[in-house]
C-alpha cells in the first residue's frame, strides 16, 4: 500500500485558467479518428491519451498502441497542471495508481483484460471509503486516519481493473448543492472559475469536465450527482436507489457515475451495479443490458416534458427556453413528446424533516467542542433537525410511497419524463444561493427538480443541453421508471449523438 498525497487547496489564477473548448472531442484532430486500426495509433500518438474516452482508450490498449501506464501518467500530468485552478482533489495516489496500471498493462498484454473498465482512470468522492486512504467528507472535524476497508463500489472498481487516481472534494457531509467546504475550500467550475461547480459531487464533476480521469463515482441524496453535472456541462446519472449498494450509508444515498460520455457512464454502471447483503435497499432485480441497448434510440417512446412539475414557480427564463428546445428535439429523434406533469404535489414538506434529520445525524457524531469548526449554515440546519420528532420523520418516510406510486401511475402513460435539471445556471462561488436573492436563502429553492426522484427512488440523469448567453452550461434531466436505467441512458445517448455537447480543454477565468 502506498502513502497518498493529501492535496492542499490552491488559489485560482494565472495564465493556466485561460482556455478554449472543442466540439465533441477534446482535440480537434481526435474527433475524426476511428477507434479501430491505424487511426487509433494516430490518435494515441498525436493526441494526449489523457483526453480519450474509455472506448478509445481500451481500443488503443487492445492494439498495443498505448498502455494503461502511459495513460495513467498522462492523466496525472494533466491533474498536476490543471487541478491548482479548480481544486477538485483532496487525495491523489500516483504511486498506487501506477502500480495498478502496471498490473492492468500485463493483463492486456496477455489478452486477459477484465472488462470495459480495465485500465480506465477513475476517481471516488471523499465520502466513499477507500481502504488505506482517509474519508474526510469535507469536514475538519472528521478523522484523518485511513479507512480500513473499501465500500462495495470501490471493491468492484478494483476487481474490474479500474485505476483509482484519488478522492474528490465535496461540501461538508454533502449537506448542500454547491462546492465548498471548511476543509478544502472552494472547488471551481472549469467553464468559469468564478462560479460554483454545484455539489455535493463537486470535485467529481469538475474533474469530468476536464477529463481528469474518465469516470467519477459520486453520491446523490437530493441531487448531488445531477446538480454539479448540470453546472459543469457533463453527464451524470443517479440510478434507482440500491442499484449500487451504499455502504455504510444505506437507505439514504444513490451512488452513480459522472463522465463526459453516456457510454462511459453506462459501462461503469453495468460493471459495479448489483446487490449487497449489507444494504437493505439493494435492488435485487436483474440489471438491464445497458451497453447492449444503449444505441436503440427513442423511436416511439412516450416522453413527457414538464418545465415546472406542476408546482415550481421560480424558473430562470433562459434555462426554461434552453431546456424546452432540448426536450422538443426528442420529437426529431422519433419519440412522441407532449407536455405533461407527473401529478404529485410539491414534495418539499416530505423532504424537510428527512433532510434536517440527516444534517443532525451528521453533526451529532461530532464532539460539541468541535462544532465551531463546522460550516455555520450546516450547524444551523442540524440544530433544527435535532427538534424533528420521530413521528414527523416517520410520517415523511411513509409519504415517500405516495411519490413512488404517483410515478408508477405516470409511467403507465409515459416512458420518460424530461425537466430542467435546475432552475438556474451556476452562480458566483461563496454563496449557497444566487446572490441576487431571487431564490431566497435555501439552496433547495433553485434545485426543486432533483430531490423528488431521490424521494421516489427513480433513476434520473442530467445531460448537457446548451449554454446561457454568457457561456454557463445548462442541463436537462431525464427521469425513467423505477429500475429502468436502460431507458434513461438510451435517451441520453440518442440526444448526445444528435446534439454532441462541447468539451473544455483547460479552465477559464470568468
Amino acid at each position: 500500500m502506498t502513502d497518498p498525497t493529501i492535496v492542499t487547496p490552491a488559489a485560482v489564477g494565472g495564465s493556466s485558467a485561460t482556455g478554449g473548448l472543442t466540439r465533441r472531442s477534446v482535440v480537434g484532430t481526435l474527433a475524426l479518428a476511428s477507434v479501430a486500426g491505424s487511426s487509433t495509433r494516430v490518435l494515441a500518438a498525436q493526441g494526449d491519451p489523457s483526453l480519450l474516452d474509455a472506448t478509445r482508450l481500451q481500443a488503443a490498449y487492445g492494439e498495443r498502441s498505448l498502455s494503461p501506464v502511459e495513460a495513467t501518467k498522462a492523466v496525472f500530468s494533466r491533474i498536476e497542471a490543471l487541478n491548482p485552478s479548480i481544486n477538485a482533489f483532496i487525495v491523489l495516489d500516483r504511486d498506487g495508481a501506477v502500480k495498478a496500471a502496471e498490473a492492468s498493462a500485463l493483463r492486456w498484454r496477455e489478452g486477459k483484460a477484465l472488462g470495459p473498465l480495465d485500465g480506465v482512470p477513475v476517481t471516488v468522492k471523499d465520502n466513499i471509503p477507500w481502504a488505506g486512504h482517509p474519508t474526510r467528507k469535507g469536514s475538519r472535524t472528521s478523522a484523518d486516519g485511513p479507512s480500513l476497508e473499501n465500500a462495495p463500489v470501490v471493491s468492484r472498481l478494483l476487481d474490474a481493473g479500474a485505476i483509482i487516481l484519488g478522492k474528490t472534494c465535496m461540501p461538508e457531509f454533502g449537506w448542500k448543492g454547491v462546492g465548498d467546504s471548511p476543509l478544502t475550500g472552494i472547488t471551481r467550475n472549469p467553464w468559469n472559475t468564478r462560479v460554483t461547480t454545484g455539489g455535493s459531487t463537486a470535485g467529481g464533476a469538475a474533474s469530468a469536465a476536464l477529463n481528469l480521469g474518465l469516470l467519477h463515482i459520486g453520491t446523490d441524496g437530493a441531487g448531488s450527482i445531477r446538480i454539479p453535472s448540470s453546472f459543469c456541462g457533463v453527464f451524470g446519472i443517479k440510478p434507482s436507489l440500491g442499484r449500487i449498494p451504499a455502504v455504510p450509508a444505506a437507505a439514504t444515498l444513490h451512488l452513480g457515475p459522472v463522465s463526459r460520455s453516456v457510454r462511459d457512464a453506462a459501462a461503469l454502471l453495468q460493471t459495479v451495479a448489483g446487490p449487497d447483503s449489507r444494504d437493505m435497499t439493494s435492488a435485487n432485480g436483474p440489471l438491464p443490458d445497458l451497453l447492449g441497448t444503449l444505441d436503440k434510440g427513442v423511436k416511439d417512446l412516450r416522453i413527457a416534458w414538464s418545465p415546472r412539475l406542476g408546482y415550481v414557480k421560480n424558473l430562470d427564463p433562459e434555462v426554461e427556453a434552453i431546456t424546452e428546445k432540448a426536450a422538443k428535439a426528442f420529437s426529431d429523434l422519433g419519440a412522441k413528446v407532449e407536455q405533461a406533469d407527473p401529478g404529485f404535489p410539491d414534495p418539499a414538506p416530505i423532504l424537510d424533516p428527512i433532510w434536517l434529520t440527516i444534517c443532525w445525524t451528521a453533526v451529532r457524531s461530532v464532539p460539541e467542542a468541535k462544532w465551531g469548526e463546522l460550516d455555520p449554515a450546516l450547524l444551523a440546519l442540524a440544530l433544527k433537525g435535532r427538534n424533528v420528532s420521530a413521528a414527523d420523520y416517520g410520517t415523511a418516510l411513509a409519504a415517500r410511497t405516495s411519490l413512488h406510486a404517483a410515478m408508477g401511475r405516470f409511467n403507465q402513460k409515459f416512458d420518460l419524463l424530461l425537466t430542467p435539471t435546475l432552475a438556474c445556471a451556476a452562480f458566483e462561488t461563496g454563496h449557497n444561493t444566487p446572490p441576487d436573492g431571487r431564490f431566497g436563502d435555501d439552496w433547495l429553492n433553485w434545485a426543486p427538480y432533483t430531490y423528488p426522484f431521490n424521494l421516489s427512488w427513480h433513476p434520473a440523469a442530467s445531460m448537457p443541453c446548451g449554454f446561457t448567453k454568457d457561456g454557463r452550461p445548462i442541463g436537462l434531466q431525464i427521469v425513467g421508471p423505477y429500475l429502468r436505467e436502460d431507458l434513461v441512458l438510451r435517451a441520453a445517448r440518442a440526444y448526445e449523438q444528435a446534439h454532441p455537447w462541447p468539451f473544455i480543454d483547460v479552465p477559464r477565468n470568468g
